[in-house]
């Protein structure tokens, strides 16, 4: 193993131990002798790689966000329209919040810790909801009289609620519990015949392009983090 690839890998160690703690502990509470002790290497170390733990977090981040925007980009091939998309991409972030903690403390780091941040996760969920609608507009799959703004409002209310509670309790996650929303809201959105060929659970071709079928093994959110080149969700 030569130096760049050990100095990589302590690197993405210090990133999930980091995650890990921060998702346990908070912030504020969380402490740079745990991460470095978490990552099995010392203070040190840890500084050779950041100077700050908000440099520690702003990494998660990053590493947050290259996963979705590697898993969007790769459910997006996989759905037979927009609506589907953007059902499907909203079952394959839940479960990378579950499953992956990296993914899980660098979206609520993003979303509720009070810093400047290269990318807000938020605004570009809420930008993916509108550019699936729009899309779907274009396709003829939205009923005349549906407001696409008030159906991303509600669309991004109600997801990042749901994320919210999982804090506590992660079945507001589940894929029933994302389904049922989607059966709630669809109908409303949809036209009849689009209606018809929509899975409100996410279609299995899609999901298991994302990583849907079976949680990551440990570690795989490197590989995964790798695919996502591009730094944005999906555009048409």
């Amino acid at each position: 193993m030569t130096k760049q690839e050990r100095a990589m890998n302590t690197r993405h160690a210090l990133i999930r131990s980091a995650a890990q703690a921060f998702d346990q502990h908070g912030y504020t509470r969380a402490k740079l002798a745990g991460i470095s002790a978490g990552a099995g290497v010392s203070t040190g170390a840890l500084h050779f790689h950041f100077d700050t733990k908000a440099a520690v977090a702003a990494a998660v981040e990053t590493e947050a966000a290259r996963i979705l925007h590697a898993v969007a980009r790769r459910v997006h091939r996989r759905s037979p329209c927009a609506l589907q998309a953007m059902v499907d991409t909203s079952h394959a972030f839940a479960q990378q919040l579950c499953w992956d903690v990296v993914v899980r403390a660098g979206f609520h780091l993003n979303s509720r810790t009070s810093h400047a941040a290269e990318t807000d996760l938020l605004q570009e969920w809420l930008e993916c909801v509108r550019r699936y609608l729009t899309r779907a507009a274009k396709e003829g799959t939205i009923l005349a009289g549906a407001s696409a703004e008030d159906m991303t409002a509600t669309i991004i209310g109600a997801t990042i609620g749901f994320e919210g509670l999982a804090r506590r309790d992660r079945e507001w996650l589940s894929r029933p519990t994302l389904s049922s929303l989607w059966r709630a809201l669809l109908p409303r959105l949809a036209t009849p015949e689009t209606l018809a060929r929509l899975e409100p659970a996410g279609t299995e071709s899609a999901l298991s392009a994302a990583g849907g079928s079976a949680a990551p093994a440990p570690g795989g959110w490197e590989d995964t983090a790798r695919e996502g080149a591009a730094r944005e969700l999906p555009r048409d």
